[in-house]
């Protein structure tokens, strides 16, 4: 390892044309390292690699970057140089269409390897576009161009924005292999959507939310590593909710009607007011967040939707078309609501399987005492998939992390896809990527099923998309 990083950022703040900004980034990247830059979509994972390629402005905080030659292959690059061939058209005086440049000058216009060029030329099937305008090959082709281009320019940094997407199998695997050659001299910085695709000299990896590094681990720290992994692949937009049990089908609700209504609803302790003169209305497909400091109120008044609390009586208060208090009982209120609390997690205490701790939301019990059917099983293990757990289906729900158990608890509330999910302060106690794998899988429920999620959180920060709804608590009742 050198005395000094090759690339060092710290307290880093950059804007992207007021697009985006990535901010407070501390990053050092050693000659001998190779980083894999993951994240959801829209977190700012090439926002991060441009930085380091010496774009964006920067707004606060030092960089230091020692390479003179950084090799940077991305959609933006790629996108910019195909606009200036374009603008060399619109540039000509003369009344002649250009054909642009060809594949050959292209290439040539960075190439210091003109032997490794002919080489990769060939593995990408290029060789016989050579005389082809640039600006007229397809994506894929012009993605291998750019990254001739970057291989051949002897780099002292390999900045790599998805090389391999639009890529046929045969390329792939070709810069599969001259990249393993390449690491052994040249530093690699990759940003991958697909971590499977995660090359074998990887080193370490970097974790973007929100234009945040948030995360930076060496491959060597497994147990860092598998956390990472799961959150990436919770964060895949191409997740599925699982479908329901069509035999443990719940009673049909009145069509068009709330799920819950509060009117002027208030709670009290003697003298002490812990709200009063809520009016709430939860319709189906309304995803809300309630929001509020500690004693606003917030688990009280999911106390009254659930009918856990005593004044759940004296107030006007409509649940899945019950008027409670009409001789309902609070079995025919449960059946409607999945509900995932910390309280929760501290009484899940039994030792059964990751596979039974799902199938027992069936019965809305804590362990399991009832004969599963096939078709159970078969959803426990699609949202084991989900969980990206499903190696694990036959562990033991102690010996699993705190996070992981959240969402275990979560894909058990979740099963028989209740018509109301509450899922009360589900973040507490959790790290910043536990945090993140509990949002990501929040976000695939209320993008992918029938189900209306209520989230209650003191954290105003907990952002899910998807979530349009908020109620805060406090000292003025507000909701949007």
């Amino acid at each position: 390892m050198s005395d000094s990083p090759l690339v060092q950022l710290s307290d880093l703040t950059v804007d992207f044309d007021g697009r985006f900004t990535c901010r407070e980034v501390n990053w050092a990247i050693e000659s001998d390292q190779h980083w894999l830059i993951c994240g959801a979509n829209g977190s700012g994972k090439s926002a991060m690699a441009a930085i380091i390629a010496g774009f964006g402005h920067v707004e606060s905080g030092a960089m230091d970057i020692v390479p003179e030659r950084v090799g940077l292959v991305s959609f933006e690059a790629q996108a910019e140089l195909i606009e200036a061939e374009r603008r060399k058209d619109d540039a000509d005086i003369l009344d002649v269409i250009s054909e642009g440049t060809p594949v050959s000058e292209i290439i040539a216009a960075t190439c210091v390897d003109p032997e490794l060029a002919d080489r990769l030329t060939f593995e990408f099937g290029l060789d016989g576009l050579l005389d082809r305008a640039f600006r007229k090959l397809s994506t894929g082709e012009s993605r291998k161009v750019m990254l001739i281009r970057a291989l051949t320019s002897d780099p002292q940094l390999l900045v790599l924005d998805e090389p391999f997407a639009g890529l046929d199998s045969r390329s792939s695997a070709a810069l599969g292999r001259h990249l393993v050659d390449v690491a052994e001299t040249v530093p690699i910085v990759i940003v991958l959507n697909r971590v499977d695709q995660r090359p074998d000299f990887i080193t370490h990896v970097g974790l973007v939310v929100d234009g945040r590094l948030s995360e930076q681990i060496e491959v060597t720290d497994t147990a860092a590593l598998g956390e990472v992994m799961q959150l990436v692949h919770l964060q895949a937009s191409d997740l599925d909710v699982p479908p329901p049990d069509p035999d443990s089908k719940l009673p049909d609700l009145v069509p068009g009607e709330p799920l819950v209504r509060l009117t002027s609803a208030a709670i009290r302790y003697g003298e002490t007011v812990i709200f009063e003169d809520l009016n709430w209305t939860i319709s189906p497909g309304e995803h809300w967040q309630v929001s509020g400091p500690n004693g606003s109120g917030k688990t009280a008044l999911l106390s009254l939707i659930t009918g856990d609390h005593p004044q759940c009586y004296v107030n006007d208060l409509v649940v899945f078309g019950f008027q409670r208090g009409s001789g309902e009982s609070i079995w025919q209120i449960k059946q409607f609501i999945g509900y995932v609390s910390t309280a929760l997690q501290w009484e899940y205490t039994v030792g059964i399987s990751l596979r039974n701790v799902i199938i027992s939301g069936f019965y809305d019990s804590i362990g399991l005492y009832n004969k599963y059917t096939d078709r159970q099983r078969e959803i426990a293990h699609e949202w084991l998939a989900v969980l990206g757990m499903q190696d694990r289906a036959d562990q033991r729900f102690g010996e699993q992390s705190y996070g992981d158990q959240r969402l275990l608890l979560i894909a058990r509330a979740m099963v028989k896809h209740p018509p109301l999910l509450i899922l009360d302060e589900p973040c507490l106690g959790l790290d910043e990527v536990n945090r993140q794998k509990v949002l990501a899988l929040v976000e695939i429920i209320c993008g992918g099923s029938e189900t209306t999620v209520l989230y209650v959180s003191h954290d105003t920060a907990d952002r899910i998309r998807g979530m349009d709804h908020n109620l805060m608590l406090g000292d003025s009742l507000r909701s949007a």
